[in-house]
C-alpha cells in the first residue's frame, strides 16, 4: 500500500531490532528504564503500544490503552503479574482516541497519579465524551450527506462507525498541561516535547536527544500509515496539509538513527526513510483522487472507492476512510489541485 522509498545508505534503512511483539501477559525491555506493553483491540487496527519510562519513585506510562473491560483485565493481570512491583508516578497521553485515553480515568484512580496532555488533546477528550448531542449528531449527519453520503450510509457511520469513540473512562477534572518546545525530565532522561497536527490536532511526541529514542505516537507507524481524517466539527480543516507539515519537520530537526517507539506496529529505526515513505503514500492517493476527477466531477462517496479499492470497508472502517479521503480533497482544494462545486447541497469535485 505505501511506496518504497529509495534508501541511499544503509544508516537510513528500515531496520525493527524486535520482529515480534510482547504477548498480553509479557513486558519487554527496549532499553534500560524502557518498557513495551501491547494490549488487544477490537477492531481491524487489533493493538495498541503502551511505554512505560523509568521516573522518580516508580514510572511513567505513556498512553493508557482501550476504554473497555478487556483492558482493564489485560492491565489487573499484568499488575499483578510482571508489573507487580510497578508504581506509575504520572500518566502521559500523547491524544485524544479512545485506543489511548481511553483509561486514563482508570489508571489515574488506580494509582492516584496526574494526567499530563496537551491542552487541545485533554478539551478534545472531553469534547468526546460530550458529543452526542441531538445538535452534534445532526451536524454530522449534514456533513455526511454534504459529501455525497446517502441516508442509509449516514446512519450506518453515525451508530457503529462512531461507536468507539465512546470507550473512554470518564476523564479526570484536571490535568497537568505539556505544550510543543518544552522539555521535562522523566527519571534521569530529559525529553523535548513536540506536537504535531493530522492524525490528532496536538499530538504529542517524545524525543530524548541523549538516548537517541523518540517516542512517535501515531504520528510515525514502522509498518502501517496513521489516519488521517476530517470531521463535522471543522469541515473545512486541512489534516492533511498539518499531517505532512509535521512530518517535514520532523525530519529537519531529528536525526536519522533514533530508535522510534510508535503507538502501534514495532520499534524501528529509519525514521527519515519511514516518513518519505508516508509521504509518498499520501502523494499516490492525491494522484488518484486528481485522475478520477479529469473527466467528470466526483463525490467524496465516489472517491472512496477509488482510494480504497483494495479494502473492504465495515461501518467502522468506513467512517475512517470517509474522513480520509475528505482530507485529501481538502489538502487538494487548498493546494489547488482541486476545485469544488455545489449543487443541491452535494459537494463535487473536479482537477483543476
Amino acid at each position: 500500500m505505501h511506496s518504497k522509498a529509495e534508501i541511499h545508505s544503509s544508516a537510513e534503512a528500515l531496520r525493527y531490532p524486535w520482529e515480534t511483539h510482547p504477548g498480553p501477559d509479557q513486558v519487554v525491555e527496549v532499553m534500560p528504564g524502557v518498557l513495551w506493553v501491547r494490549l488487544k483491540l477490537p477492531f481491524r487496527l487489533n493493538h495498541v503500544n503502551i511505554y512505560l519510562l523509568s521516573d522518580d519513585g516508580g514510572w511513567a506510562m505513556i498512553d493508557s490503552g482501550f476504554g473497555n473491560e478487556e483492558s482493564i483485565a489485560a492491565w489487573t493481570a499484568l499488575f499483578e503479574g510482571p508489573l507487580a512491583h510497578v508504581k506509575i508516578t504520572r500518566l502521559i497521553v500523547t491524544h485524544s482516541h479512545p485506543d489511548h485515553v481511553g483509561l486514563a480515568g482508570w489508571i489515574v484512580e488506580r494509582f492516584h497519579c496526574p494526567l499530563v496532555m496537551s491542552q487541545v488533546e485533554y478539551l478534545q477528550s472531553v469534547y468526546h465524551q460530550n458529543r452526542g448531542t441531538e445538535e452534534r449528531r445532526n451536524a454530522q449527519r449534514l456533513f455526511f450527506r454534504r459529501h455525497g453520503m446517502d441516508e442509509s450510509l449516514t446512519d450506518k457511520l453515525l451508530g457503529r462507525g462512531q461507536d468507539y469513540l465512546k470507550r473512554v473512562s470518564v476523564l479526570p477534572a484536571s490535568y497537568r498541561r505539556i505544550s510543543h518546545g518544552d522539555e521535562i525530565s522523566i527519571g534521569s532522561r530529559r525529553f523535548k516535547v513536540i506536537t504535531g497536527g493530522g492524525h490528532a490536532l496536538d499530538q504529542v511526541m517524545l524525543y530524548c536527544a541523549a538516548d537517541k529514542l523518540f517516542l512517535s505516537a501515531d504520528q510515525v507507524l514502522s509498518k502501517i500509515s496513521p489516519n488521517v481524517s476530517v470531521w463535522a466539527v471543522e469541515p473545512g480543516q486541512n489534516s492533511l496539509g498539518e499531517y505532512l507539515a509535521s512530518l517535514a519537520s520532523l525530519t529537519t530537526t531529528l536525526p536519522y538513527d533514533v530508535l522510534v517507539l510508535p503507538g502501534h506496529g514495532v520499534p524501528f529505526y529509519g525514521l527519515k526513510t519511514r516518513i518519505k515513505q508516508l509521504a509518498d503514500h499520501h502523494e499516490d492517493r492525491c494522484r488518484l483522487i486528481a485522475h478520477a476527477c479529469r473527466d467528470a466531477p466526483k463525490t467524496s462517496k465516489e472517491l472512496v472507492p477509488v482510494v480504497f479499492h483494495k479494502h473492504t470497508l465495515d461501518a467502522h472502517q468506513m467512517g475512517f476512510a470517509a474522513g480520509e479521503l475528505i482530507a485529501h480533497v481538502n489538502y487538494m482544494l487548498v493546494e489547488g489541485r482541486l476545485t469544488a462545486h455545489e449543487a443541491d447541497g452535494v459537494l463535487r469535485f473536479r482537477t483543476t
